[in-house]
């Protein structure tokens, strides 16, 4: 391969990932409410809808009741509907994340991570860790305080959802990307959700280069504590897996071996995350559709599932019933980013990538 296929192989990834971390984000959105919209209720609404197998952005809703069950912003978020990406913070942070680098370099600090979220990020399009510590920003604490001082939420998914940008920016290189996923994450989160982090952007890396998407998630795994629940949670989906368990008995395992810790927590959501990447083995449509149909916190499994598989099988392979209807365009809370092209995102990362030498 030459160096200009090589660059245009390594564009195409990078906007494979932009490309399916919005649209899995979109496709999760309208049933981003964990204890209301279970794996069964979603099964159920899509076989309403006669919309199973899934292949498309959610069917509005057929009953009335469900329309009121949904999230707000499911008119937009609908096949059918769609004219853009709608505003959402699991993209958000990956644009804040690009801002990040782009300003500071990969030699950035928490500290200036903890700077541009007062700078760029409305208080109000914070949620749970997040907005913790931008509360305790605010209040003139500086980390590692601004994750523990009054923060409940520290191994939420929160500083998952805020890895990608790590891991397109180091292609081929895992460890590296979960070093700066780690600098970002203990802004907010300890734990568990700052391995989930690491964990996410390790395997958004090694997708640009591993054979198949198992063995991305075996070079991620090898980049967090084998001990933390977050690696057994991992390793116990890739393990049914092995068994030829089908994918709704792996899920039903992992929910009861998981149960009590929350719909928003990153141990069982990165279970659901590996369970959909794992039995979509590398097709997009069916990882981000299986990934999203495992309920918890659809939207950012969702948006990271396409992510890993965008980056996995580049924007060429993403089937156009995804990516036509977001029309090149986000809308974002990030001063200065509403509005932007998904290609122009792109583009600014990939003058940033660093692959391996």
């Amino acid at each position: 391969m030459t160096l200009v296929d090589t660059a245009t192989a390594l564009s195409d990834r990078i906007l494979g990932g932009w490309t399916g971390r919005i649209a899995g984000n979109m496709l999760g959105k309208p049933v981003e409410q964990g204890e209301v919209w279970t794996r069964d209720r979603i099964d159920r609404y899509l076989g309403q809808a006669a919309a199973l197998p899934l292949t498309d952005y959610l069917p509005e809703p057929v009953s009335e009741h469900d329309g009121f069950a949904l999230r707000p912003e499911w008119r937009s978020c609908v096949r059918g509907r769609i004219h853009g990406s709608c505003r959402d913070d699991d993209v958000d942070y990956a644009i804040l994340g690009l801002d990040l680098l782009e300003t500071h370099g990969f030699g950035f600090t928490t500290e200036q991570v903890g700077e541009l979220w007062l700078l760029r990020l409305p208080y109000l399009q914070t949620f749970t860790a997040e907005r913790a510590a931008y509360r305790n920003l605010a209040s003139g604490l500086k980390p590692p305080l601004t994750a523990t001082y009054d923060n409940p939420y520290q191994e939420w998914i929160g500083a998952l959802i805020r890895a990608d940008v790590f891991g397109w920016t180091c292609p081929g290189v895992p460890r590296r990307a979960a070093l700066l996923a780690r600098r970002d994450a203990v802004l907010s989160h300890t734990g568990n959700g700052v391995y989930g982090a690491m964990w996410a952007a390790a395997l958004i890396s090694a997708a640009f280069t591993a054979p198949t998407v198992r063995h991305a998630v075996e070079e991620a795994l090898a980049v967090i504590p084998a001990s933390s629940r977050l690696a057994r949670a991992v390793r116990r989906v890739a393990a049914l897996h092995d068994t030829r368990m089908s994918w709704e008995d792996t899920l039903s395992t992992l929910a009861e071996e998981t149960a009590g810790m929350g719909w928003i927590h990153s141990v069982p959501n990165a279970a659901v995350l590996t369970a959909g990447l794992l039995y979509g083995d590398g097709d997009f449509t069916r990882t981000i559709t299986l990934t999203v149909r495992g309920g918890l916190d659809t939207d950012s499994n969702g948006a990271t599932a396409g992510s890993v598989a965008g980056v996995f099988g580049g924007a060429a392979a993403i089937p156009d019933q995804w990516k036509a209807p977001l029309e090149d365009t986000v809308r974002s809370a990030v001063f200065g980013f509403d509005g932007v092209r998904i290609s122009e995102l792109a583009e600014r990362t990939l003058r940033l990538a660093e692959p391996e030498a």
